[in-house]
């Protein structure tokens, strides 16, 4: 067993110089944007991944004002 390895055997300078990279490349001002949509992303993934995917409700519920507008449509052509 080695001590002091971090996330996927790097070690701790190992990931500092990569966060490093990372902040040269996209700035600071853009970090913060990147780390919200993997986080996003991850959750979606995992939503997914339980089974608790929202899209029919959505869909019901568009489908639900849909109709109600071409009821309304019908009536002023009236």
């Amino acid at each position: 067993m080695v001590l002091g390895t971090g996330l996927f055997g790097l070690g701790p300078t190992e990931l500092i110089i990569i966060l490093a990279i990372v902040l040269l490349l996209f700035g600071p001002k853009k970090l913060p944007e990147i780390g919200k949509a993997i986080g996003s992303g991850i959750r979606e993934l995992k939503k997914g991944a339980e089974g608790k995917d929202e899209e029919p409700a959505k869909t019901n519920e568009k489908s639900k004002e849909e109709a109600k507008e071409t009821k309304e449509a019908k009536k002023e052509e009236e």
